[in-house]
């Protein structure tokens, strides 16, 4: 009898992707043929230099782009049903619905509404979800149960982006994706925003992809997509994960 571990679901499949944007004459490839599948809970990091198509893979598998060929598929559960979106023909109202209940996003910068508070913040999402947690529950996972009645200027840099995931998991997203979350923060209060994003994907099992140009933070990953010149260069397994607490860069 084996007792290998079963593989986990593939919810996002990427066929022959390419994405072309055209400004005037000149044309760039942000994309080309790429090829990827991301599994159910895993947490991938998409390491490379600027301009390496990090940024466009994240917006097209997050449905706020679509590809000039290819296919992008991702299999949706639900407690009522499973579905399949085509995300490289789907209508905007399919794609909304998509971003509204699947996916949670983390950029860089905040984008916190200034004369809100933290827990008003993430009441935004929860109000449109179809199966929320409530808002001081999603504060708390990230550590903020002290802070719901803060405005964004009573917070720090990390706790603005602590405040920016809550508000991201509020919904209970399938998928997490965070465009250089520790961008904008120092060395120790990227670590701790690092620590609230694997404590997500471990105790929710939400598949998470994270982009970083520093190399530092890939060994927290299951796997690293090296991306250069928009291509995947190769794709790195690692088989003994380092916990945030102890990356270093």
């Amino acid at each position: 009898m084996s007792l290998a571990t079963p593989a986990k679901t593939v919810v996002f499949e990427m066929t022959h992707v390419s994405k072309t944007y055209r400004m005037g004459e000149v044309t760039v490839e942000a994309l080309k043929d790429v090829n990827l599948n991301l599994r159910e809970g895993e947490l991938v990091v998409l390491l490379g230099p600027s301009g390496s198509g990090k940024s466009t893979l994240l917006n097209i598998l997050g449905g706020l782009d679509t590809p000039s060929s290819g296919k992008v598929r991702f299999r949706a559960r639900a407690a009522s049903r499973n579905e399949t979106y085509d995300l490289t023909s789907a209508s905007e109202a399919a794609l909304t619905r998509f971003r509204r209940e699947c996916v949670g996003f983390v950029f860089q910068f905040y984008n916190l509404i200034p004369s809100l508070t933290a827990r008003e913040n993430v009441a935004l999402v929860t109000e449109i979800a179809p199966h929320p947690l409530h808002p001081k529950a999603a504060l708390g996972l990230v550590g903020l149960e002290h802070r719901v009645d803060h405005f964004p200027a009573q917070l720090s840099g990390g706790e603005q982006q602590r405040v920016a995931i809550a508000r991201a998991i509020a919904k209970r997203p399938q998928v997490l994706l965070c465009d250089e979350p520790t961008g904008a923060l120092d060395y120790r209060t990227g670590k701790l925003v690092l620590q609230v994003i694997d404590r997500i994907n471990r105790e929710l099992g939400t598949t998470t992809a994270i982009i970083t140009h520093n190399a530092g933070i890939a060994a927290m990953a299951d796997r690293v997509i090296h991306m250069r010149s928009g291509e995947i260069t190769h794709i790195d397994v690692n088989t003994q994960k380092v916990q945030p607490d102890d990356l270093e860069w």
